[in-house]
């Protein structure tokens, strides 16, 4: 058996051990949203502009128990929505949470990464969360998923941080040496692990890490296999991290939470600090951020395969001749104080609020220009709300 077939069935026996995510069976459709997984919030952060079709065929590729593949669902009526894992524990598990729920249009298939290639047709998007880490050959795998990716279609990835993630991975290594030929009783290593946490002084790094940031959800043996007893983890730094992305011969749309990237957040309004930025390329300026600011656990970004237009709307004219819609995903409404699509709270102006209302109730049918008529505001108002993903902008000519 090669390596990639003996760390594939390793993988399958955690998840058929503990399957991922654990989380409860709701019988009805899960609460609140991710925007990552709406197709018309995340086409629009991608391109900048709705998209023109909901009817989309949707991959979910390493879906586990099917948590995020029926938000996928319920989220988006009108998309055909796949899951393939390689656990059959977890395939069970996520048909029978879609079937409890009423998530239609969808279905599951057990089958590897990189089997994509079996898979009839393209998609037009493909959700990638917590899996090409745990490939032994995360290139071959990201590669098999991309050619499957329509033209034009967009791929959302989530992937392990080596910083953020360094006491995780000293307490794998230590559970493992002790272990020793116990290695992959995925059991024992739980209560193990365990022990060890339970033995540790309180002052003990590794210790007060668990403590304050993972066990709260550590709590469920899923979840503290899955973290600490993994078989094969590759955890990356911004440089190997697009080394990823750049062999998937896709491009790189951005991080799905830009506000973290941007330097200002560290350095503030320094002129000699960022003067010094200046001549730093994009890459480089995120490496600068990620060494200053070692906490990030993960990345998650988007990557389209071209022709992915894109709507900047800095122009007036083609700004004025936009339809824009209330942004999907957002709490509270209606009301002047918001959670938005990442959660945050946001207190509206009363002229925003207004011309929000006036967006809703125009259901896309009408223009900016039209709308500004009766419910004044600056264009640079109107940008904001497009770039603080409040409003949905469609390009002109666009249904």
């Amino acid at each position: 058996m090669d390596k990639v077939s003996t760390v594939s069935e390793a993988v399958a026996q955690l998840y058929n051990t503990y399957p991922f995510p654990p989380e409860p069976f709701l019988d009805r459709p899960p609460p609140g949203y991710n925007w990552r997984w709406h197709w018309q919030a995340a086409y629009s952060f991608c391109s900048g502009h709705k998209p023109n079709r909901d009817h989309v065929r949707v991959l979910d590729a390493g879906c586990g128990t099917g948590v995020g593949t029926e938000y996928l669902v319920h989220l988006n009526p009108k998309a055909e929505v796949l899951g393939i894992d390689l656990s059959d524990r977890a395939i069970a598990t996520a048909r029978e949470r879609c079937r409890r729920s009423a998530a239609a249009r969808v279905d599951f298939q057990a089958l590897s990464l990189y089997a994509a290639d079996q898979l009839p047709g393209q998609f037009d998007w493909i959700n990638c969360v917590g899996v090409l880490h745990h490939l032994p050959d995360p290139i071959r795998g990201i590669q098999s998923l991309a050619a499957k990716l329509a033209p034009g279609g967009i791929f959302h990835i989530f992937v392990y941080a080596a910083l953020g993630r360094w006491e995780i991975n000293l307490m794998q290594q230590a559970i493992a040496l002790l272990q020793g030929p116990k290695r992959g009783d995925y059991r024992d290593g739980v209560t193990l692990g365990r022990q060890l946490f339970a033995s540790l002084p309180d002052t003990n790094r590794l210790k007060r890490r668990e403590q304050e940031r993972w066990s709260l959800e550590n709590q469920r043996d899923e979840c503290f296999a899955d973290m600490y007893l993994h078989p094969q983890e590759v955890d990356y730094t911004i440089d190997t991290l697009f080394e990823l992305i750049d062999a998937s011969g896709l491009q790189f749309v951005g991080f799905s939470n830009p506000a973290y990237w941007n330097l200002e957040r560290l350095l503030g309004n320094q002129p000699d600090l960022l003067a010094r930025v200046a001549p730093l390329n994009e890459r480089q300026r995120y490496r600068l951020i990620e060494l200053l600011d070692p906490e990030i656990t993960h990345y998650e970004f988007f990557l389209a395969k071209p022709p992915l237009g894109h709507s900047n709307w800095n122009d007036d004219d083609t700004l004025l001749q936009a339809k824009p819609e209330r942004h999907p995903c957002m709490e509270g409404w209606p009301s002047r104080s918001i959670f938005d699509c990442d959660y945050r709270i946001v207190d509206l102006s009363e002229a925003e609020y207004d011309f929000l209302q006036a967006c809703e109730a125009a259901s896309g049918q009408e223009t900016v220009e039209y709308l500004l008529r009766s419910h004044p505001l600056p264009l640079e108002t109107v940008r904001s709300l497009q770039r603080r993903q409040l409003i949905l902008l469609s390009t002109s000519g666009q249904s």
